[in-house]
């Protein structure tokens, strides 16, 4: 049987009041409700965090230290507290070898705090974080370069800065580096009898990285590859290149002997590409000096 107006109203109001929860007390009218008060939870002293984090430093627990760090940064947001903080969530991130997180933290650091007296450590944090990363030569070296590039930044940028001397140490190391791997690939195609494309890649260590370890050996193998292509006036150049600059050198011996064999001996042609880079480093050096 159909129901009529009034049961179906009835058994609305009924399902309404279940449907609301069923609750003791319910106040359709809203005339009773209690009132809401919003519990203000106060912030944790800026000193104290600070403190903490401190703590967790010395303890070792650099997740821990982070966290406090972190907190205080946020609760204390534009002051002096926050600058503090922010710095030092990027050095307990590099003791805890969180390398990426440090970088990050160095970077916001040095965008909102350009001129502080601590931006150089930033920059040295940054830097030693790209550089941890640094792998073998057998890999790709896209850290190594960005490594260099923050390690150049901080000599340009605070060259009187106690960082600066060890900066510059480190960027001859990662130039080695670099080196290297140019070094490794042009043995291969060297290897293979693809001598235009190992002379680019010893070309590349002559002329950016010329004063690395691995200067001598790229001068050798330039010898070598010029040599197979029968490009003597090059073979020569390279040959009296690197007896001029490393006489001592067995990589010099080894030429001097490659080219002997052929009926040769070095010599310099002053429009070789060879003779205007090695010109140019010790102009620098000069300089420098």
């Amino acid at each position: 049987m159909p129901l009529n107006f009034s049961t179906r109203g009835a058994l609305a109001v009924a399902l309404l009041t279940l449907g609301l929860g069923g609750c003791d007390g319910f106040d359709p009218t809203g005339l009773f409700a209690e009132k809401y008060e919003p519990k203000v939870i106060a912030d944790t002293p800026a000193d104290k965090l600070y403190s903490e984090g401190l703590a967790k430093m010395e303890d070792r627990d650099y997740e821990a230290a982070t966290k406090s760090f972190e907190q205080l940064d946020k609760q204390y947001a534009y002051s002096d507290w926050s600058r503090k903080a922010l710095l030092m969530t990027a050095y307990s991130n590099y003791e805890g070898q969180k390398y990426d997180d440090a970088i990050s933290a160095s970077k916001r650091y040095l965008q909102r705090h350009p001129a502080s007296k601590d931006a150089a450590y930033a920059q040295y944090l940054m830097a030693m974080s790209q550089y941890k990363q640094i792998p073998d030569v057998t890999r790709d070296q896209e850290r190594s370069e960005r490594a260099l590039q923050a390690l150049q930044e901080l000599v340009q940028r605070y060259p009187t800065s106690e960082y600066a001397a060890d900066a510059k140490a480190k960027i001859q190391i990662t130039r080695d580096q670099l080196a290297g791997k140019e070094m490794e690939v042009g043995r291969f195609y060297l290897e293979k009898r693809n001598f235009p494309a190992a002379i680019n890649r010893f070309r590349n260590v002559v002329s950016q990285y010329q004063t690395t370890r691995h200067a001598e050996e790229a001068l050798e193998r330039l010898t070598e590859a010029y040599m197979a292509l029968g490009l003597t006036g090059e073979a020569q150049t390279a040959a009296a290149v690197l007896g001029h600059n490393f006489p001592d050198s067995p990589w010099y011996k080894d030429a001097f002997a490659l080219l002997q064999n052929g009926g040769l001996e070095p010599r310099e042609e002053k429009s070789s590409w060879l003779s205007k880079v090695y010109r140019g480093v010790i102009g620098r050096t000069a300089e420098a000096n």
